[in-house]
Formats: structure tokens, sequence, C-alpha cells
């Protein structure tokens, strides 16, 4: 486990690209996979999660090829998928475990397990097990709702679900599932999350339809997905972005970012409470599922900041971000709220525990609640140590936090940021005067 210390920084500048979109990425391979052409992909992650998901399609019978600029999957199919043996291995990649059941559910008489590491193995997974048992899979999990779990393949029928928390994970699962199901299968959210598998749903062809809360997908006989692109990863931006508003003096250009409405809802928290950042981003979703995700440059500078209320709606829409909004609390004026946010500790780590304790040891003013959290404003953090429990974005917070503190911040465990950022150690100080 590595030990890094990151210093105050006087300023930031220039401009930073941030890695390719991990959600994307995951749903590249797996609707790759699923295709019956060649798909090429261009700007694929190579980050730890991500490469846990080629090698389970890979497992799963499709071809994966490296190019220097691109990989080619040649896919299995939508219902060719290979007999195992062993269990599929989801590594930390809760995307990936969440995902592939709902294709593998319609591999009618063969069966599937997913186990990954200690990490996953907290992580349940009854709310993607109910509704496929609806659709007619059998799904056996360890004390009923936990990894490994195994998936029975069956004849899927169509459903209308409901979910009862809003999840982009949860709502993809079903709409594969729907693919491979006897008719048209709706999913209804409480409130919109992120709709990238809409989005290459439609690309590949298949009937998607969007109205309002309802998303709608018919079954089809084969996939056929064109050349895909996959933009920076607005997640992985956002601590960019934060970098550049907590340090005084800096102003940077985030470049490549992914600016999907459904990725962009902490840029919209942060407007709300003061940060200065500029960009073309995408008007808020229609009825029209579009078959591409925009891309923009960012343009962030450093200012003050003022506390605000983030409720439940706005939640999925920040899931990933969520921890920075406690950081941004702690620079802020005033109270910061995070309401409805119970997914927080289901995720690598408990976030809203681990981030509340890590930035508390590091001066901060916070009490965690059941479902999120409140910052009380106190102009900025001491700094110290703090642990990053495994989690790539915990490990990354306390990077920020570090850049922005009197006194410096030593991550310790800062390797967990490879999951989803390579290089982000190195992205950061190339924007130090003199990086």
């Amino acid at each position: 486990m590595s030990t890094v210390r990151f210093a105050p920084a006087r300023r930031l500048k220039g401009t930073a690209t941030p890695p390719t979109d991990k959600s994307i990425s995951h749903r590249a391979a797996i609707l790759g996979a699923m295709a019956v052409d060649p798909v090429r992909v261009r700007g694929y992650l190579e980050a730890e999660d991500t490469l846990s998901t080629l090698g389970a399609v890979g497992r799963l019978g499709a071809l994966v090829q490296h190019g220097p600029d691109e990989l080619v999957i040649r896919g299995a199919g939508l219902r060719n998928t290979v007999e195992l043996d062993e269990p599929i291995d989801v590594g930390n990649a809760g995307t990936l475990m969440r995902l592939l059941p709902g294709w593998l559910a319609g591999q009618d008489g063969r069966s599937y397990t997913l186990d990954g590491d200690a990490s996953i193995r907290r992580r349940p997974v009854d709310r993607i097990a109910e509704p496929l048992r609806r659709m007619g899979a059998e799904i056996e999990a360890t004390d009923g709702r936990l990894p490994p779990f195994t998936v029975h393949g069956a004849r899927l029928r169509s459903i209308a679900y409901e979910l009862p928390v809003a999840s982009a994970q949860v709502k993809s699962c079903v709409l594969l599932a729907g693919l491979l199901a006897d008719g048209a299968t709706t999913v209804v959210e409480p409130v919109p999350s992120r709709d990238h598998t809409e989005r290459m749903l439609a690309a590949a062809g298949v009937p998607v339809h969007r109205n309002g809360r309802h998303v709608t997908v018919s079954n089809v006989d084969e996939l056929v997905l064109e050349d895909l692109v996959v933009p920076g990863d607005p997640s992985s931006a956002a601590f960019l972005v934060a970098a550049a508003v907590l340090v005084p003096g800096s102003r940077i250009t985030v470049a490549g970012s992914g600016t999907n409405w459904t990725r962009t809802g902490f840029l919209r928290i942060l407007e709300r409470m003061g940060g200065v950042v500029v960009g073309d981003l995408e008007d808020p979703l229609g009825d029209d599922v579009p078959p591409y995700e925009p891309i923009g440059d960012l343009e962030v500078a450093h200012g003050p900041l003022v506390g605000t209320v983030v409720e439940h709606d706005e939640v999925p829409l920040a899931i990933d971000e969520l921890p920075l909004v406690a950081l941004l609390g702690c620079f802020a004026e005033g109270e910061t709220i995070v309401r409805g946010a119970q997914e927080l500790r289901l995720k690598e780590s408990d976030r809203i525990a681990t981030v509340v304790d890590g930035l508390r040891g590091l001066g901060g003013e916070l009490e965690a609640t059941e479902d999120g959290f409140v910052v009380q404003g106190t102009g900025g953090l001491r700094g110290g140590t703090i642990h990053s429990h495994g989690d790539h974005r915990l490990a990354m917070l306390g990077a920020i936090a570090g850049l922005a503190s009197r006194e410096g911040v030593a991550v310790e465990g800062m390797e967990a940021a490879d999951v989803s950022y390579p290089g982000f150690t190195d992205d950061l100080r190339a924007l130090l005067p003199g990086g």
C-alpha cells in the first residue's frame, strides 16, 4: 500500500484531459460482446475495473483484440455465450457485477456464477435479482443477497418494473434482459439516472422509447453496433474541476469531457454553490434517446463558495461526485446538506462513513446521517492523513483536499485511484507551477 503526500498548492494552471469514461467503457464491452458483427471502440478505458469487464466477456466467447488506438470486440452474439465451469471474476467492478447478469439471465439452460474481491462480496445484488426473477431467471445468492451468486438462464418474459430506488445499473440490467425477453420491457424510474445504456442500444438499432420516467425496449434477434468513441469521464473530470475551484488563483481547462446531461449533475450543484465553470453542456433530457454521447471542454476558475442543499432527486445524476460536494462544503460559507444518498453506503466503501470520517480527520466539521451528511463550512481544512479504504474516489478526494489544505494531506492507499483514473497523480502535478 502506497502513501502519497499532497502539499498545499499555490495555484493550478493549464489543460488536463481526464481518462475516458468508465461507465461507457463497461457498456461498450458488454454490448460489443452481445453484437453479431465486430465492434471497434476508440478510447476504451484500460483501468482495473474495465479490464475485468474485458476479461469477463472474453470468457463468455467474445474475442478482444487490442490495437494502438482502439480495440476490436468480436462478439458471441445475443444468445451464444460459452458455458463455464469456473466463476466469472468481476474483480472490484460493481457495474460489471450488476449489468452482466441481464445478458446471462437470457441464456436459456446455462448457468453462470459471478464472484469478486472482498469489497464486491459486501455489495448486495438483491435489487437486480428481483426483476430478473420476475422475468423468469433463477438467482441464487449468498445469504440471499450477496456475491458470489449464480444466474440460471431461462426463456425470459417481458415485464414492467418500477425501480424502488433510482439506479442506472439496475435499470441497465433489466433493459439488457429485455432484449432477450418475449416482448417489450419497461423500466419506471423514480427520477432520471444516467442513460448511457439507452443511447448505446439506440445506436445498435434497438427500439428504445423514453416517456417521462418510463424507458422501454423491445426484444431483438441480434445487435448490430457501429463503431464507438468513448468520451472523457465526467466523474473523473469532477476531481480536476474541484481542485481548480478550491485552490486560489487557479484557472484550468478540462478537455474532452463527456457532457451528457445525466452525468453533469455535479456541475449544476457546483454552479449553485458559486463555482465558476463554463462549457457547452447538453440540455435536459427529452423523449428522444440520442444514439451518441456529447463531448466538450470545461473552463474552470477559483472562486468563493456558499453552502447548498442537495435533495434526493439530484442524487442519481451526481452519485459518484457527492464526496466532492462534502469537500466543497468544508470550504464554503454556511451549511451544505446532502439527502437521499443512502446508495453511497453500498459503493466500494461506505462512502458516507468514510468521507465524513476522512474529512473530519483533516479538520472538517461534518456529521453523517442515515442517507447523507451535513457539512459546516469553516473556510478550509487543516490537513493530515486520510485512508482510501481501497476506494478510488476517496483516494482522489484526499489528493484534492491536500492541494487546497493549509498543511497538506498524506493519502494512504493512493494506488486505489488506478481503478478509474490511472495517472491521476501525474495529471495533478502537471497543473502545478513548474509541473
